[in-house]
């Protein structure tokens, strides 16, 4: 197995997908030899410590850091095999008030993980992106698209060093810390919702769904790939009416920096995107393997030439319906409309 004695550190990883992670890693690969969580916050890796007590989970460690310090990441990733790096300033009003800010945690942070896998012995490096990277309108998307660009282009300057970088890109991912179910769910007792748009739509992802595509790419990639899967949206208003049918609807209009609907391919993407069944995979424009071994090692298909992917041209929605199963499956266990 990919994990049987290898060491692995999450950046960011006191926060919702890097706890996610976690569980699922020490659930399902109890071989692992060690689970690092790099993060800046010592009150919540404390937290986090006292839901996995070291004499239950010895692999597992704590390490305070920031990705904007190089010399910490480099003495973090010492026998590290694999880095996930989900660490990030991901608030669009706070990216466009404090755009220096997270220009050094998202861009500059971004480099000194590159940096420091290549001062080191780290084998496999999956980074986390977001949809918003895609055509950026807003501070944050053009951080984590520059993000991602130093990550797929870390493949062309790794010389002989046989490391694959590679990147996974998803919208919303259900009840994560700052999105909109938690927030209605917590607005619903004042009796009514702010929607910025009744026209809005999401992408929607589990938890488990965002675990579930950092290790395929861990297990996958061959260098470069940008991974984005295949998931249905939700309407704003369906997601309103699912959490309180009885609240009334404010109007409060689109925030600045935010759109109507989430993109994750554009149709100039389309020339270098592949259907991989479940999901799809943008492939850098140069890369160090065979193209025609990639697609026939994954079956892997070329998408029409124009062909986009964004939550309002969908083909598969969720209904009021089943977003209210799906709270209480992965946000709130005793959620009642």
């Amino acid at each position: 197995m990919i994990f049987n004695n290898k060491s692995i550190l999450i950046t960011g990883g006191t926060g919702s997908l890097g706890k996610a992670l976690t569980k699922y890693i020490l659930s399902a690969h109890s071989d692992i030899k060690r689970l690092v969580i790099f993060s800046r916050d010592e009150q919540k890796q404390f937290q986090m410590a006292q839901e996995y007590p070291e004499d239950k989970y010895p692999q597992l460690r704590f390490f305070i850091g920031d990705v904007r310090d190089e010399q910490r990441l480099i003495r973090a990733f010492k026998g590290v095999d694999y880095v996930i790096h989900a660490a990030a300033m991901k608030h669009v009003p706070i990216a466009e008030y404090n755009p220096d800010e997270c220009i050094k945690t998202n861009v500059n942070g971004a480099q000194n993980v590159i940096n420091a896998c290549f001062q080191t012995d780290v084998k496999r490096v999956v980074a986390l992106s977001t949809d918003k990277a895609c055509a950026p309108i807003n501070l944050y998307g053009a951080t984590k698209l520059t993000s991602d660009k130093l990550f797929v282009a870390a493949n062309n300057i790794k010389g002989d060093n046989p490391i694959v970088f590679s990147v996974v890109r998803y919208g919303n991912v259900m009840g994560s810390n700052g999105s909109v179910i938690p927030f209605f769910i917590n607005k619903r007792k004042e009796g009514k919702l702010p929607i910025t748009d009744p026209n809005m739509t999401r992408f929607n992802i589990s938890l488990q769904g965002g675990v579930d595509m950092v290790i395929h790419a861990l297990e996958n990639a061959w260098g470069g790939e940008i991974f984005i899967p295949k998931i249905p949206s939700y309407r704003i208003t369906d997601v309103a009416t699912a959490i309180a049918p009885d609240c009334k609807h404010e109007i409060v209009g689109i925030r600045p920096g935010e759109k109507v609907h989430e993109e994750m391919i554009t149709p100039s993407d389309s020339f270098y995107t592949y259907d991989l069944d479940k999901y799809y995979t943008i492939l850098p424009a140069t890369h160090k393997w065979k193209l025609d071994d990639f697609k026939s090692h994954f079956g892997a298909k070329l998408v029409n030439p124009g062909f986009a992917y964004n939550s309002g041209d969908n083909t598969e929605w969720e209904t009021v319906e089943s977003l209210r199963k799906l709270i209480t499956e992965h946000v709130d266990s005793s959620f009642k409309a």
